[in-house]
């Protein structure tokens, strides 16, 4: 046998083993082959590298359904894994929380595969499953903004990094919601294969080689910040609606009808969030709107939001989006 032939050669296919269960999340086993594959093109075209070999894995062999309604076909039993396998992933969706049960199959297949490979990767809600299999003890990791502090609170060994698109910590690989999988799977082929195969990757399915900001850029503004009391709620509706409006401390609390200290005490107990916190993510939410829907420029949206100054609403993008307003109306706007 010589040395091209050898499964550690340099033209030898790197297996990528991706495991599905069912109701998956379709796109994030779709998103990161198309990268894989599109790698394995480039590739064979330039002849040099080595190519991908995705193989799709479950309990049982045979068609397994999303959470879409598609079936996908799992050519290889967990038990029966093949081997040689250089990358393991493990996909988030809807029945991710049987996936994760501590004594089921995958689990325990993780368990047991987790140390033999080069990198261990989840995508979106997987991460669930990395966490009852041990492997995020001590790491740091990220998942889908929406599930990040179940993830804290499921996997309390973890640091979870609930804003990054994706995070890397020695060989285990974690991303965020869906489509941030492909943006993991097009920095592990940048790894492998070069910047320059990457670009070309990122070219042709027109996306970025690397996204510009965090996962709060695509959160739901405002989430999990409305009060219980109907005083304070009256006075987040008045931020929300007059974002250009006098929204210091001492104006919010003659509104309620309470002292300032008082107000403000109560509010963050409240709210998670002191008064001005509040009022300059309200400012940014109305700011990402006229971003997107208007072609005012960032003075005016500056004066309509509240920041008076553009630069001062740069500075509020900076510290809550992690990017620029001009990026972000790049990548959002509907017009």
């Amino acid at each position: 046998m010589n040395a091209r032939s050898r499964a550690g050669s340099v033209h030898a296919p790197r297996a990528v083993d991706v495991i599905i269960f069912p109701g998956f999340q379709a796109l994030d086993v779709t998103g990161p082959i198309e990268i894989f594959a599109a790698a394995s093109r480039l590739v064979r075209e330039r002849g040099r590298g080595r190519p991908y070999e995705v193989r799709l894995l479950a309990e049982h062999p045979g068609p397994v359904r999303s959470s879409s309604g598609v079936d996908m076909v799992a050519t290889h039993p967990l038990r029966r894994a093949p081997a040689r396998a250089d990358t393991l992933v493990i996909v988030g969706g809807e029945g991710v929380t049987t996936a994760a049960a501590i004594d089921g199959p995958i689990v325990e297949f993780l368990r047991r595969s987790a140390p033999r490979v080069r990198r261990v990767v989840s995508i979106c809600t997987g991460a669930f499953v990395l966490a009852s299999a041990g492997v995020l003890d001590g790491k740091r990791a990220t998942t889908h903004w929406a599930y990040a502090d179940t993830l804290a609170a499921f996997a309390p060994r973890a640091t979870i990094d609930a804003d990054a698109i994706f995070v890397r910590d020695g060989r285990v690989h974690t991303s965020a919601g869906i489509t941030a999988g492909m943006d993991l799977a097009l920095a592990l082929v940048e790894a492998d294969l070069g910047r320059d195969t990457a670009l070309a990757i990122a070219r042709h399915l027109v996306m970025y080689v690397h996204r510009a900001g965090g996962q709060s850029q695509f959160s739901a503004p405002m989430q999990s910040q409305i009060a219980a009391r109907d005083s304070l709620r009256a006075v987040q509706a008045y931020v929300m609606d007059h974002p250009s409006a006098d929204l210091s401390v001492a104006a919010l609390a003659k509104r309620a009808g309470t002292s300032t200290r008082h107000f403000a005490r109560v509010f963050t107990r409240e709210v998670g969030s002191t008064p001005a916190d509040f009022v300059e993510r309200a400012r940014v939410n109305e700011a990402r709107r006229l971003l997107e829907q208007t072609a005012k420029g960032l003075g005016e949206i500056a004066d309509a939001c509240g920041f008076r100054a553009g630069d001062t609403l740069t500075r509020a993008f900076a510290r809550h989006l992690k990017t620029t307003p001009g990026a972000y109306r790049k990548r959002f706007r509907a017009f």
